[in-house]
């Protein structure tokens, strides 16, 4: 498992959302990788946050006592209004009610008003934490929202410090035609490949690099980015295999959108050397 995975498992065990095959899968990642319990602590702040984001409404003093009132007291039977004497309703509830005087309300109506703004409260307050979970959920596995996905997400940068900290990093070099070079660095013992290219060739507003797995003659997407100087570093997509060439087109923005290339490498470089 690398990373990644990790952390969308991460974000998902915060909420409480994990089933129990992916339970087991969360902790054995990291039993074996405990170098990932920041993104744990940054998962469990965030969903802490979250949950303590609305104040408890406390209902009005007087709602209690005024409820209390209007129960206990009793109901005045209303005589039945002749043919020629049609009886108002709410002049009967305002006049005859003793459910009024024991209140000090017009029955009806502010009583209603006040139960009613605090059911309106307490299904804002309901709201604003589901839509905050759901806002959660999205934002850190399941659609990467971008604040916690910079929280979580490793980077390039951190990636690429851990494969050169680790025993086994390895690289690759190959040169550019406009005299740039493009350099992959992987460790078996290290989840991730970074890119970092320097003297990338220009490209239009409307297009991006975009890196490829060329694993025999498939190519594999890996990736798409933009430049503003010709250099980057990246974090490639997906896994890479034994053989693999690491190659980059120069696509559409975004991304070719068939999943294949569409134009000739700018380089390719060899990871068997």
């Amino acid at each position: 498992m690398n990373e990644q995975t990790f952390a969308e498992l991460s974000a998902g065990y915060a909420l409480g959302a994990l089933s129990p095959e992916d339970e087991l899968a969360y902790r054995e990642a990291l039993d074996a990788h405990p170098e990932w319990m920041p993104l744990v602590e940054a998962d469990a702040a965030a969903a802490a946050l979250l949950s303590e984001g609305v104040a408890d409404v406390a209902p009005p003093p007087a709602l209690r006592a005024s409820l209390l009132a209007q129960i206990g007291a009793p109901v005045a039977e209303q005589p039945s209004p002749g043919e020629d004497d049609v009886a108002d309703p709410a002049d009967d509830l305002q006049d005859d009610d003793p459910r009024a005087a024991a209140s000090g309300y017009s029955v009806g109506s502010p009583v209603t008003e006040e139960v009613q703004l605090v059911q309106r409260r307490n299904w804002t307050r309901s709201l604003f934490a589901l839509t905050a979970s759901i806002a959660l959920l999205v934002g850190i596995g399941w659609g990467v929202g971008a604040l916690t996905q910079d929280m979580r997400a490793p980077s390039a940068e951190s990636v690429l410090a851990q494969i050169e900290r680790s025993g086994d990093a390895q690289s690759s070099t190959a040169q550019l035609g406009d005299g740039g070079e493009a350099t992959v660095h992987w460790s078996p013992s290290v989840d991730g490949v970074v890119l970092v290219a320097e003297g990338l060739p220009e490209i239009a507003d409307d297009q991006s690099y975009e890196a490829w797995f060329v694993r025999g003659s498939a190519p594999i997407p890996a990736g798409a980015f933009e430049s503003s100087d010709g250099s980057a570093a990246m974090l490639l997509e997906g896994d890479m295999e034994p053989d693999d060439v690491i190659a980059l087109t120069i696509e559409q923005s975004g991304g070719s959108p068939s999943g294949l290339p569409t134009t000739d490498p700018i380089v390719a470089i060899p990871t068997n050397a």
